[in-house]
């Protein structure tokens, strides 16, 4: 029997509902599997997943990879060693969680359409592993938990005026920004504002975190170790007091959002007045250890027996009944199957499939959802005959509206050899700030490095929301290429403020298909500052200039990169466009 209440996966007008081939028609089951089927285990899948099945419906959520902290893996620093589940566990190794050789998967994307701009980018490669990749390093990760397995584990709220500009553009009011902190209080368990945390069990709130959520969260400085670690404690004063100098007539209202936060990035009564200055970065962690959607598919799948979670599962399309309405999907089963793997498998794989009775979520994230629409024939006409895959619906919008950040990194070396806290560092199980975090749970590696953060608003702003985001981290760190984490352990003396910019303009990018092999990956192109290109590089000088600022009169240091000689807007703005990345892709698959 059909399903009884299957979903309209996609709205489309009368005139494109042709009869679809028999080969789909004699697919349709008689008996569903279950109700949902979720694709790609990451923070939205893997949550969504969750709640449904908390909701008492069943579901199905299948997972490319496999579970990080059951697999082996290595990465650059022991390249012959596994190094699972320690990448994975511990705060401070979340970049070598991004390289380890189990759980990455490695795209590389284009930032230009010309050759001769792409390869001004140092991190451009041209072969990787013996194929052609003609591009950048833009690390995902392919396993349970998805991108959360390797992130940086910071955790910040978004302004209200950014929820509000959602909520205008879809014309839709659950968007506003008092219901979706309600959202928020549900989620998180914050565990960094413990007098807060007794307040609330009084009922008084007045921070509006949330303190019963299932993702928890911790503040990232090690205190103690900094004040063991004069150079740095040193360091970071002297930053803070030039970034106050610099405020000028500002500087009141900083000090009355100091005060009122304690330097709580995601305290409510920040958000409301989209405030700037300086504050530290709350992690999702629990314990000091990693937490993520893994833990959370996890622990609700131990709970309900009608969430199934099927890992090495590689979506390859999304099937449809006649009134194409997508009814299940297909999948290969298999390890490593897709060629982003660091060693992808040459075994075809298992092919299988799933049928929903009402919904099919895709969850891949901006590269693979609009890559899953597309193998299932939805998508613009020219892509998909190119590749010879049938046209279900046209839909010229799918991959399309790519969007990113932009990031730089303004290296400066220290007049030591190594930061205190980092004496005697490998980043291996043998150093004694490993040992610190196994026994203790405390120490420099219950972080992920990052010391310091400034909320800024450039002159280019548009709004009322701050612009930019410069973070310092205790590394030498300028980008994503093969193997950067090998570098970690020998620049211990650096200091790394990177420089975000927020709300790009730019809305060009596009994922495109290579071919109709599911298993291969899509074609990424972001087009770099094509769009607004001219205020955004302002803003990204602004952010330079600005650190410059507060780093300036250090003692003995050294600016590393950019060059010193790059001491002119038009000079960083090249500077800019010859090295920015990003890695917070989104919106191939925008709401309309």
């Amino acid at each position: 029997m059909r399903q009884e209440s299957p979903i309209n996966f996609l709205a489309v007008p009368d005139s494109w509902k042709k009869q679809w081939s028999e080969e789909m028609d004699q697919q349709i089951p008689r008996q569903a599997d279950c109700e949902y089927i979720v694709v790609g285990s990451g923070a939205g899948g893997g949550t969504v997943a969750a709640r449904l099945a908390q909701a008492g419906r069943s579901v199905i959520l299948l997972e490319a990879g496999g579970d990080p902290r059951v697999l082996r893996g290595s990465d650059p620093v022991e390249p012959h060693r596994n190094r699972l589940p320690l990448d994975y566990d511990v705060p401070a190794f979340h970049a070598f969680a991004s390289e380890n050789d189990a759980i990455r998967w490695d795209f590389f994307v284009r930032h230009y359409a010309s050759d001769d701009q792409q390869k001004r980018d140092r991190k451009y490669v041209e072969k990787f592993n013996g194929n052609d990749v003609d591009g950048v390093l833009y690390p995902r990760a392919g396993t349970l938990g998805g991108c959360t397995a390797h992130n940086a584990q910071i955790l910040i709220y978004p302004h209200d005026e950014d929820w509000q500009d959602i909520a205008k553009v879809t014309r839709d009011p659950s968007w506003e920004p008092e219901k979706m902190r309600a959202y928020f209080e549900r989620l998180e368990n914050c565990h960094h504002r413990p007098l807060l945390r007794w307040l609330a069990k009084a009922g008084l709130n007045p921070s509006r975190h949330g303190w019963k959520g299932w993702l928890h969260t911790e503040a990232a400085i090690p205190k103690a170790a900094m004040m063991d670690d004069r150079k740095l404690f040193d360091t970071l004063a002297k930053c803070a007091h030039d970034y106050l100098e610099t405020e000028g007539d500002r500087f009141f209202k900083r000090l009355r959002w100091m005060l009122k936060s304690r330097g709580d990035p995601n305290d409510w009564r920040l958000v409301t007045k989209n405030a700037t200055g300086a504050r530290y970065t709350p992690l999702t962690t629990r314990n000091h250890t990693r937490m993520g959607t893994r833990e959370r598919v996890l622990e609700t799948a131990r709970v309900y027996r009608n969430f199934r979670v099927k890992l090495n599962a590689l979506a390859t399309r999304v099937l449809f009944d006649e009134n194409k309405r997508a009814i299940g999907v297909e999948y290969l089963h298999g390890e490593n199957l897709y060629r982003a793997s660091a060693k992808p498998s040459e075994h075809p794989g298992e092919l299988r499939r799933l049928y929903a009775s009402k919904e099919v979520i895709l969850a891949g994230g901006a590269f693979n959802s609009p890559q899953l629409l597309m193998l299932s024939g939805i998508g613009p006409r020219d892509i998909l005959e190119a590749v010879k895959i049938k046209i279900l619906v046209d839909l010229p919008g799918v991959g399309m509206n790519l969007q990113d950040r932009y990031e730089v990194g303004v290296v400066t070396r220290m007049d030591c050899p190594a930061w205190g806290v980092y004496k005697n560092v490998k980043f291996t199980t043998e150093d004694p700030q490993y040992r610190q975090w196994s026994i203790c749970r405390s120490g420099v590696y219950a972080t992920n490095g990052a010391v310091l953060s400034v909320f800024r608003r450039s002159p280019v702003a548009e709004g009322n929301v701050p612009d930019l985001f410069c973070m310092a981290l205790l590394t030498n760190f300028q980008g994503y290429r093969p193997n950067y984490t090998q570098s970690f352990p020998k620049d211990l003396n650096c200091l790394t403020w990177v420089v975000l910019k927020a709300h790009t303009r730019n809305c060009a990018g596009r994922v495109t298909l290579r071919s109709n092999d599911p298993r291969e990956t899509p074609k990424i192109d972001f087009h770099y500052f094509e769009q607004g290109g001219d205020k955004d590089l302002d803003a990204m000088v602004d952010g330079i200039q600005f650190v410059r600022k507060i780093m300036a009169d250090q003692k003995g240091a050294k600016e590393e990169c950019p060059r010193a000689e790059q001491d002119t807007p038009e000079k960083l703005k090249e500077f800019v466009r010859n090295n920015a990345w990003g890695h917070h892709a989104s919106c191939t698959c925008a709401i309309e």
